[in-house]
């Protein structure tokens, strides 16, 4: 007999495939087009052959009994593409114009010192880590600021690749010269070929399992800055209409909430403007109400 693993798999039947396209899009709000079919067998197969089963609809059989399974399902699903500094002319609006004036507020009176960030979709952490960088280089603790920046994911082996803050020392080359001096470690002996977070910098960075389809999510709001980049391509419309509204409710009056730039908000509520390179804001309540007086 041949190990478990080398066994053949059945291949995946039209009636499996819509199995797994209606439990995808149940728990993590992926949409799944006929499109995609090929992406199962590419991306489950590992999960199979190491639990000894040579067809979907087993597969499937032990999915609805087992909510680890599930779990582990959903995380091979899931695309974790990311790098650091991604759409950098998001972080040059953040860079030049809006950290800037909320310096200029704090030393003024009319803004706290601290500063609340979350990455909804961190995958592996380089958003969430680029975005502390951007931070505390425009507000030093020295100072008597406070930056908090939250780091979520539904894919928990994304996750646990971000909380440990090491990547490839190749993905250096996407961060500025001068975050990476300031904010990074170069791996030595085993850790050659690697690169660390600086401690001080990953103290600031909280990570957390969260499905944005939820009804609510267990965060500590309100934040000052949302980014959910990159992910509502995946839902359909209504799951994205929800997700942005919930969202909202979470920023602070004046927040930002920065899309991917193949997304855009075609309706967008009365309490949101447009403010930069797929970047909305949440309007203060008196805009809101001369918006609506003009």
């Amino acid at each position: 007999m041949r190990p478990k693993f080398d066994q053949e798999i059945d291949p995946l039947s039209e009636r499996d495939f819509r199995r797994f396209q209606r439990l995808i899009q149940r728990d993590s709000g992926i949409v799944l087009s006929d499109a995609k079919k090929a992406l199962i067998p590419g991306r489950l197969n590992r999960r199979l052959r190491a639990l000894g089963l040579t067809s979907y609809g087993s597969y499937l059989e032990v999915v609805a009994g087992d909510d680890a399974e599930r779990t582990r399902m959903i995380d091979c699903i899931c695309t974790n593409e990311t790098r650091f500094f991604r759409e950098p002319r998001q972080f040059d609006f953040l860079d030049q114009e809006v950290l800037p004036q909320w310096n200029a507020m704090a030393q003024s009176g009319t803004m706290p010192r601290r500063v609340r960030a979350w990455s909804a979709a961190c995958s592996t952490g380089e958003e969430a880590f680029s975005v502390a960088m951007l931070l505390r280089t425009h507000f030093p603790v020295a100072d008597g600021w406070r930056i908090d920046v939250l780091a979520s994911d539904l894919s928990t082996r994304a996750l646990g690749s971000a909380h440990a803050g090491v990547w490839p020392i190749e993905r250096a080359t996407d961060i500025p010269q001068h975050y990476r001096r300031a904010y990074m470690l170069r791996g030595v002996a085993e850790a050659e070929g690697t690169m660390r977070v600086r401690p001080e910098l990953q103290a600031m960075v909280e990570f957390r399992r969260i499905n944005l389809i939820d009804a609510a999510y267990a965060v500590d709001a309100p934040f000052d800055l949302i980014f959910c980049r990159n992910v509502l391509i995946y839902f359909d419309r209504q799951t994205r209409d929800a997700v942005i509204a919930r969202l909202i409710r979470l920023l602070v009056p004046g927040g930002l909430l920065f899309l991917g730039h193949a997304e855009t908000i075609t309706d967008a509520p009365a309490d949101l403007q447009h403010a930069g390179p797929a970047a909305y804001r949440r309007i203060r309540q008196h805009d809101l109400l001369e918006r609506s007086a003009s």
